[in-house]
């Protein structure tokens, strides 16, 4: 991976969980160039953690794990 991809990488990482605490499939895909259906099954995977609040139908994805999850895709790239 190439240093502007990787500073890219960075800066949309701390843009996208700098305020909130939890983020919509649709929130995330809106500010990434990963489609709802790319998210839904990284989550179907295990590989982007994600919660049902409640009885919800509501899927959320925490700052945390979309954290984890850029970094981890960062790192395997790293190789």
């Amino acid at each position: 991976m190439n240093l502007n991809v990787m500073q890219r990488n960075i800066e949309m990482q701390e843009s996208i969980t700098k305020n909130k605490l939890a983020y919509s499939v649709e929130e995330i895909s809106a500010q990434t160039s990963l489609s709802k259906a790319f998210l839904r099954l990284e989550i179907k995977r295990g590989n982007l953690k994600a919660v049902r609040p409640g009885n919800s139908r509501r899927v959320i994805i925490t700052a945390k794990s979309l954290e984890d999850y850029l970094n981890e895709g960062e790192n395997n790239g790293q190789k």
